[in-house]
């Protein structure tokens, strides 16, 4: 039954894609084939073979050792309000301050970023990075720009992955800028995957940030796939040049620190983020109360209720699809931060295990209003003459995005059994 379920939802979005496409009669279906054969290929080597489940099982031990680095770091420079012993002598009856969202997971992103930093100096990420461009290459045909730019965005931000083709970008037509949008939409940098990792945890105890590694994983091909039935290429247009990825740092100290100083700068976006967007709903959610409705709605239930069918067709049973629903909206609406905190806070009998590990990998992608306005920003710095056809591609690529994420989770609820 819930293969079945499964492959209506991908026939649904599949269908939903190639309605939205600007040019019918020129959609490559061999691209499609290829999409949703990657997809599925990858999800059952990456979740089924032993050898790489031990992998995705080591990969989340990596984050408590992370965690713990972080803690000790954090800790050194913040003291007790990383949870640590309070420095003062407390009233009879209260304990200590707990450990504090700001210096706790949100310090992840400076060593994360250090990290990544390091891996780029010796050349370790643009090997990985080449090794995926080049699959993509052979079977759907990808330009050489375009996929360094969509295996980039597998590991990192989706403002830091267009800067790899930075001299291509102007050679970039139509189809290819939406490609590029498209793919920085559909996944999330490594960055933000420990974070998520480290979050959702206590929901999903052992492997999940395996999980989140084989989500963003397998969104890239889901991504090109959807690119390519909503904007086709003209052969013209595919560029097979493939870009040169040579890190700027001087050293391994010097990729440290530069490293150190952007997951510092994300982290305060982050938090600026979480402060307006939590306060903007508080605002609307009292507005609502206003309402002569009983019982009261909030605008999680709202957006709720209109993902709900999206949510049943991609394979959540219909009595959790209206959760699932909520939090898909508030990751469409807001960003997957605000959504996988939800998901972290969620009372554990509201979804199965099941219908979360969907919804983690529906999730997983930057798919969202404020990141129309991060990739159309960072594309048109790079090529200021094509900033008028980037603008109009933005909603769209958001819409795209959040297919390729969807087509995610219904293929990862068909590969794993409830």
């Amino acid at each position: 039954m819930w293969i079945a379920r499964g492959l209506l939802g991908i026939a649904v979005l599949v269908a939903a894609a190639w309605v939205l496409s600007e040019n019918r009669r020129k959609v490559e279906w061999r691209v499609v084939g290829w999409g949703l054969g990657l997809q599925f290929g990858m999800a059952v080597l990456l979740l089924h073979v032993p050898l790489f489940r031990k992998v995705l099982l080591a990969l989340n031990r990596m984050v408590g050792v992370i965690e713990r680095a972080s803690h000790e770091g954090s800790s050194f420079v913040f003291g007790y309000l990383t949870g640590g012993e309070s420095p003062f002598v407390l009233r009879e009856g209260m304990t200590a301050a707990p450990q504090l969202f700001f210096f706790g997971p949100l310090m992840m992103l400076i060593v994360v970023g250090a990290l990544g930093a390091v891996l780029f100096h010796f050349g370790i990420l643009q090997w990985v990075v080449g090794v995926f461009a080049k699959v993509l290459n052979r079977t759907m045909g990808l330009g050489g720009a375009e996929g360094v730019a969509v295996t980039a965005n597998i590991f990192m931000g989706q403002s830091d992955a267009p800067l790899i083709i930075k001299p291509y970008v102007d050679k970039l037509g139509r189809a290819g800028l939406f490609m590029v949008m498209t793919a920085g939409m559909a996944t999330i940098s490594g960055t933000l995957m420990v974070v998520y990792a480290s979050m959702l945890e206590p929901v999903m105890p052992g492997i999940v940030l395996g999980h989140l590694v084989v989500a963003s994983l397998i969104s890239a091909p889901a991504a090109v796939m959807v690119a390519r039935l909503m904007v086709p290429a003209t052969p013209e247009e595919v560029d097979h040049e493939t870009p040169v990825m040579k890190a700027e740092t001087h050293g391994v100290v010097d990729a440290l620190l530069a490293g150190a100083n952007d997951g510092a700068k994300v982290l305060v976006n982050v938090a600026i983020m979480l402060i307006a967007i939590t306060a903007a709903v508080s605002l609307v959610n009292s507005a609502l109360r206003l309402l002569p409705l009983e019982p009261a709605v909030s605008l999680e239930q709202i957006f709720g209720w209109v993902m709900a069918p999206v949510m049943w067709l991609v394979g959540v049973p219909w009595a959790e699809a209206k959760v699932a629903g909520e939090l898909m909206s508030l990751k469409t609406v807001f960003n997957e931060f605000v959504a996988y905190l939800a998901l972290a806070r969620q009372d554990a009998g509201l979804l199965s295990e099941h219908s979360r590990l969907i919804t983690i990998y529906a999730l997983c992608g930057f798919a969202n209003f404020s990141s129309v306005g991060i990739i159309v920003g960072t594309l048109s710095a790079l090529s200021p003459q094509q900033r008028k056809l980037i603008t109009s591609l933005g909603l769209k690529a958001m819409v795209a995005g959040t297919i390729a994420t969807l087509l995610t989770g219904a293929v990862i609820g068909m590969v794993i059994p409830p």
